[in-house]
């Protein structure tokens, strides 16, 4: 069976055929998409993790760079990326796919057997890179994601198989010809990972005053330094990235959960609803208003 078979099997078993969205499932970390109509292009934060696409394509920006990638390949991001997205339904049929966090102690655990196998080869620390690409399954990565599926279609196995299946997973990923990023982000000394770790501390605080020096810090490194490495990382400066995080976290509330624009706005770290409007409109070609309104529809 196909692995789009198996995620159409997941649909009708657990009754998501109107689904337009993610969706949590029994194995933590483990998120279904699925979306009958697509987008046309608008701005995403893609979370870190791999990303699988069964069923339809996309294509993403970075910057005005495309990369596309379809049934049966995957993304490796190895920090959370504000980028553009679209989305095409192949056939009339669903686009379907996962989302798959990695767990960071699975993820230090296999790095450090894979270089005392010297599986690792270190590659020039001045080279960081953004390191987003589409990747082709090979046998072995498609045969776990069809696993994971199975899995999902069955609660006990997905019980069971759990650690094993998602351990296998950041193996595979790993050893992608773009799992570097995953390397590099367990790298605790290695510029990739510092970012990362600014980056954490800038998702779990940005509805408050955060400074590039502040992250400079978190990151225990210069702010001239920390400034070239965070645009080599992300393809953003530091302030529109933190930007881009919080007008889509502001609508997400707006959204998903219906929340007030003024409260939005606040909740993201603006002391000014104008000032606000006036940004989420330039990043969204919508203003906060319109958004709620296709939100209430």
């Amino acid at each position: 069976m196909s692995l789009a078979n198996l995620m159409q099997q997941y649909v009708e078993l657990n009754q998501l055929e109107n689904l337009e969205g993610i969706s949590k499932t029994k194995i933590e970390g483990v998120f279904f998409y699925r979306s009958s109509k697509g987008n046309n292009r608008q701005p995403f934060v893609y979370q870190s993790g791999v990303i699988v696409l069964g069923q339809g394509h996309k294509n993403i920006y970075l910057g005005d760079k495309p990369v596309r990638y379809g049934s049966e390949d995957y993304l490796v991001v190895g920090v959370p990326m504000p980028l553009e997205c679209e989305s095409f339904p192949d056939n009339g049929e669903p686009l379907l796919g996962l989302s798959i966090s990695i767990d960071p102690q699975v993820l230090h655990r296999l790095v450090n057997k894979l270089e005392s196998l010297h599986c690792y080869k270190p590659h020039d620390e001045r080279c960081v890179g953004a390191g987003l690409g589409a990747v082709k399954m090979d046998d072995g990565m498609l045969d776990v994601c069809k696993r994971i599926m199975k899995a999902l279609c069955c609660p006990i196995e997905a019980e069971i198989l759990a650690d094993s299946l998602m351990e296998e997973l950041a193996y595979r990923a790993l050893m992608s010809s773009e799992g570097q990023v995953l390397f590099d982000l367990a790298r605790h000394d290695g510029h990739y990972a510092r970012v990362a770790k600014a980056l954490e501390f800038l998702h779990n605080n940005y509805h408050e005053t955060v400074t590039v020096q502040h992250l400079a810090q978190q990151a225990n490194m210069s702010v001239s330094a920390f400034h070239q490495a965070f645009r080599d990382v992300t393809l953003e400066s530091p302030i529109q990235y933190m930007k881009k995080v919080r007008l889509n976290k502001a609508r997400e509330l707006i959204q998903l959960e219906g929340v007030r624009v003024g409260v939005a706005a606040r909740s993201v770290g603006y002391n000014s609803t104008s000032q606000f409007s006036r940004e989420f409109k330039r990043h969204f070609n919508q203003t906060p208003t319109e958004i709620n309104a296709t939100a209430d529809d």
